[in-house]
């Protein structure tokens, strides 16, 4: 029994061993599990941190872009708006240049085709003249009388254009005999003084005309020169008509009109010395504008003696008008004199009436007699004075204006 026992208790203390053995092994599984589970849990812990600190993160990122974007977008809309105010100005000139370059543009598009119309004007003008110059030409080569009637008619509307008459201040084609047979000048220029002066047109144009129509150089220039020769050549013949001579009163030199200053300019200078020997031949040479001025001083002069014999009527005039003047002084003084004489004598009436007839006449009112309501008035005197004459003396030399005394008025 005693074995029993400790047998029963070997057993139950081996099935306790085994039983503790297995709850030590259940424990450690437990723990092994729990440990197991922590360490999962701890790393799901650990992943769902690192998750949130991922999403965290980017949502802090997130702000913070959405934050820095707006804040660059203010910035940006802020420098934008100080751009526009800084550059409103700028923009306001802008737009008035562009207003003011539209204009300007505007005006000179309308110039511009005004400019046009103008030159196409101008060339038709300039084609116009060249026609009438070659019409001109072609008309001036018909023969030495075609030429010499220009060059008369030219010489005719410079005079005219200076003031002078024909028939009055020049003569055309004045025929004039001398020993030599007749010489008929074109144009006699009457000077103050009973003189004249002798105008010559006929200057012949052929060589100029054949230079214009040149278009090689030396023929052109000996055409020039051919000019010069024919120009000099009709100096000296003028020069030996010695139209001075044929006239009385005439002075000694004679006048050789150039019917265009170009004429004259091109043999001038072909020739330096053709006007000093036109001189010293007594001729002088003269263009449309030198005769112009040279018979604006010939109306002048004939102006200044007109002047002179007028100044000599106007003093006859005078001296007639002062007589006359001083003679209607003499009676508007004695009129003056006689008015006041009247007012004396009105004045002297006045006075006598009233002291002497007035008088008697006014104690009937003071008798109570019956007579006219209206009463007596008071005459009073004439007290204006004639007014004094101013008169022309009658001493010799100068007038001189005296104050002619009037008579005091008696009271």
């Amino acid at each position: 029994m005693n074995e029993t026992l400790v047998s029963l208790v070997f057993v139950l203390l081996a099935a306790g061993a085994a039983i503790w053995a297995m709850a030590e092994r259940g424990r450690a599984s437990r723990a092994a599990l729990e440990l197991k589970m922590l360490r999962d849990q701890a790393t799901s812990g650990a992943e769902i941190l690192r998750a949130q600190a991922a999403l965290s993160a980017n949502a802090v990122a997130e702000e913070l872009v959405k934050r820095a974007t707006e804040s660059f977008t203010n910035q940006d809309k802020l420098v934008q708006a100080r751009l526009e105010a800084q550059l409103k100005p700028v923009a306001e000139t802008l737009e008035r240049v562009q207003a003011h370059v539209t204009a300007s543009e505007k005006a000179r598009a309308e110039e511009a085709g005004g400019f046009k119309v103008q030159i196409e004007r101008l060339m038709a003008a300039a084609t116009q003249t060249q026609d009438e110059a070659r019409k001109l030409s072609a008309s001036l080569r018909r023969g030495a009388g075609v030429q010499g009637r220009w060059g008369e008619q030219m010489l005719r509307n410079v005079l005219e254009m200076a003031g002078m008459r024909v028939g009055v201040d020049f003569e055309e084609q004045a025929s004039v005999t001398t020993d030599s047979g007749a010489l008929r000048p074109d144009v006699v220029v009457r000077l103050p003084g009973n003189g004249v002066f002798v105008v010559d047109a006929k200057c012949s144009l052929n060589a100029f005309l054949d230079a214009q129509e040149q278009t090689d150089e030396a023929a052109r220039e000996a055409a020039y020169q051919r000019h010069a020769l024919s120009v000099r050549a009709h100096m000296t013949s003028l020069a030996a008509k010695a139209y001075w001579e044929q006239f009385e009163s005439a002075p000694d030199f004679v006048v050789m009109f150039v019917p265009g200053d170009p004429f004259l300019a091109a043999a001038a200078e072909r020739l330096p010395d053709l006007l000093a020997q036109a001189m010293d031949k007594r001729v002088i040479m003269v263009t449309p504008s030198s005769l112009f001025a040279l018979c604006k001083a010939v109306v002048y002069g004939w102006r200044v003696e007109e002047q002179a014999l007028n100044a000599k009527e106007i003093a006859a005039l005078g001296r007639d008008l002062y007589k006359r003047l001083a003679t209607m002084g003499d009676h508007v003084a004695a009129m003056g004199r006689s008015l006041g004489g009247a007012v004396n004598k009105y004045n002297d009436f006045v006075g006598s009436l009233e002291s002497q007839v007035l008088t008697q006449a006014r104690r009937f009112e003071d008798l109570k007699a019956d007579h006219s309501s209206t009463p007596i008035k008071d005459l009073p005197g004439v007290e204006a004075a004639v007014r004094p004459l101013v008169k022309l003396a009658h001493e010799p030399g100068p007038p001189v204006l005296t104050l002619v005394e009037q008579a005091p008025t008696s009271p």
